[in-house]
């Protein structure tokens, strides 16, 4: 395979791109030597998820460039333009919040999430803290202490919380300099790691409420000390020089690579997280590159201490950080507790991930087998026409088993009718001929929701528009459930186990479809269909529709209130019209 093609490929550094038979990029690496990486995929022996992508593959390119490092940034480059399907993307890591501190105009203390966290360096910001919940209550422990300044816009008059000595007026006084001074730099000490200011501060409080006799409030402050004390004691680790920094390790079995990241901010560990893939590659190269496009999202700490593994010169040039490697004391007794996290997640996962993936990959790669085709990309459509005037259409996609929520689209069909064969040409017609214009991804099988009218439909709009894509229709039984898959060429219907991974993979795609295009089809239904079946009645203009709109504010009050109740907004021949309409309007729904 390839042969000749692979003996033009030089002995040199550089990144290669894969790509499928739409000319789509499925796969960008990088390699020290690029002939010997790329025969690796069809000379030698693949397996699992690397042998599906080389099965796609229709042609390779390649870009030479003069060292490894270059091939690296070349790589996550063309990675970020093409977002291939095989490659590791960080599309479902989560953003973690950091309590945000703000001195102008006002002294302010919020958690925040930010999508890519280099984009607000300039702020104050500590974290990360992967429990949500512990750093909600740090933020609402400090706003309570101290009177820092609670909401969001500036209000005429001092409220609740300035008569509760939770704030210091800054809406209406003049606040002394000093006093600011005092309170940003207690909180942002105990921020950076010294719980002896906001200890100390809540004892003081504690004992004025115990002598006061307000013991309610005294217990409740000592719960809240009793959980800083806990959550300081666990941060706690044996370094003691403050150093903001990440510990990285990784365990690799069974074709899946566990990645383990400590966060160690002011000398404690505020966090950490776990990422499992499945390899397609060199797993060294992976971890390497999962870990630069890591910390092109995230904030990059003054130190990340790693594994000998991986090249040190290559990570440090790309991510413009420290990187430490060791061998001895307590540096290596964290990065040996990181691996061991890595190494439980995985064994403690991986029967659930071969669970997850029979169900999704595996019963993809059935529905492949069953229709001799290899597939991908499924994009499934539903029509909803329950409610008359409202005609919609909606589209939902699967990729390599698992929904692509990203990729799902409504439709608003012209159509004013319940005709599902004319619904189904003009959202198939729209969708792919966007598709052509755009040059975007096509899919592999396209799945309808019905029988030989929507399967019928749906192919005679595919081959107006020249393109030639394997559709199937979901039939369902009496009871409105997913009964058969009926072959859009042949018209007949595949033999499946109901209790098969493959049925309930194709129930579980027909339900998502009907999900998505009802609550869409709800939505629009909520917002228009006033205004849409007040727009049929004569006599009913502009003004008059506002006022209906608005005293009844939905078709349903409108239609149960009486002529008499409707003539107080309408004129008594116009009320009896609307009655009348809305009457029949019923009938029909």
């Amino acid at each position: 395979m390839f042969k000749e093609e692979l003996n033009l490929v030089p002995h040199l550094p550089g990144s290669y791109q894969m790509y499928n038979k739409d000319n789509i990029v499925i796969y960008v690496g990088k390699a020290k030597d690029l002939r010997n990486r790329l025969s690796s995929y069809f000379n030698g022996k693949t397996t699992g998820k690397t042998a599906i992508m080389v099965s796609e593959i229709d042609h390779f390119e390649y870009i030479v460039t003069n060292n490894e490092l270059e091939a690296f940034i070349l790589e996550l480059n063309l990675i970020k333009k093409y977002d291939p399907r095989y490659n590791i993307l960080l599309k479902d890591d989560k953003s973690y919040p950091y309590i945000e501190y703000t001195r102008t105009p006002y002294p302010s203390l919020k958690v925040v999430r930010y999508l890519n966290i280099k984009n607000h360096k300039n702020k104050t910001l500590f974290g990360p803290f992967v429990n949500a919940y512990a750093a909600r209550r740090i933020v609402n422990l400090i706003n309570r202490l101290y009177p820092l300044k609670k909401c969001d816009h500036m209000e005429k008059k001092v409220c609740l919380y300035y008569h509760i000595n939770e704030c210091l007026g800054y809406c209406v006084k003049d606040i002394n300099k000093e006093e600011l001074d005092l309170m940003e730099k207690d909180i942002i000490k105990f921020l950076k790691g010294d719980e002896e200011v906001i200890t100390n501060k809540l004892m003081e409080r504690i004992n004025y409420y115990a002598e006061q006799l307000n013991f309610e409030e005294a217990n409740e402050l000592k719960k809240e000390l009793d959980y800083i004390k806990v959550v300081m004691e666990k941060q706690r680790v044996e370094l003691h020089d403050n150093v903001n920094r990440d510990i990285i390790n990784y365990y690799f079995d069974n074709g899946y690579l566990s990645i383990e990241i400590f966060f160690l901010r002011n000398g404690k560990l505020s966090g950490h997280v776990n990422k499992i893939i499945p390899v397609m590659d060199d797993y060294i190269n992976e971890l390497e590159y999962y870990i630069a496009l890591y910390y092109n999202k995230h904030e990059v700490p003054k130190e990340i201490l790693i594994n000998s593994d991986v090249d040190l010169d290559l990570l440090s040039n790309v991510i413009n950080t420290k990187f430490v490697i060791s061998l001895k004391g307590n540096k290596k007794k964290l990065l040996d507790m990181a691996y061991k996290n890595a190494k439980i997640n995985l064994e403690n996962k991986f029967s659930m991930l071969e669970s997850a993936s029979l169900k999704t990959k595996g019963a993809n790669d059935e529905l492949s087998k069953l229709l001799g085709i290899n597939i991908y990309r499924i994009d499934a459509f539903d029509n909803s026409n329950i409610f008359g005037t409202f005609n919609v259409s909606g589209m939902v996609v699967f990729k390599n088993g698992l929904p692509s929520k990203s990729d799902y689209r409504k439709y608003k069909i012209t159509v004013d009718k319940n005709d599902d064969y004319n619904t189904m040409k003009e959202v198939i017609y729209r969708r792919y001929y966007r598709c052509l214009v755009e040059k975007s991804e096509l899919p592999d099988l396209i799945l309808v929701d019905g029988g030989k009218s929507q399967i019928h439909a749906c192919l005679d709009t595919l081959n107006e528009l020249n393109l030639h894509i394997k559709v199937c229709g979901l039939v369902k039984n009496d009871k409105h459930r997913t009964n058969d898959l009926m072959d859009g060429d042949t018209l007949s219907i595949y033999n499946i186990d109901k209790t098969s991974n493959l049925f309930h993979y194709l129930t579980r795609i027909q339900d998502e479809v009907h999900r998505f295009t009802i609550n869409y089809h709800r939505t629009i239904r909520s917002k228009g269909s006033i205004s849409s079946v007040l727009d049929n009645i004569e006599g009913i203009g502009t003004k008059r529709k506002k006022e209906l709109i608005k005293n009844f504010g939905s078709v349903k009050k409108i239609s149960d209130a009486s002529i008499e109740e409707l003539s107080k907004f309408v004129p008594l021949n116009i009320a009896e019209k609307l009655k009348g309409y809305l009457e029949n309007y019923k009938k029909d729904n």
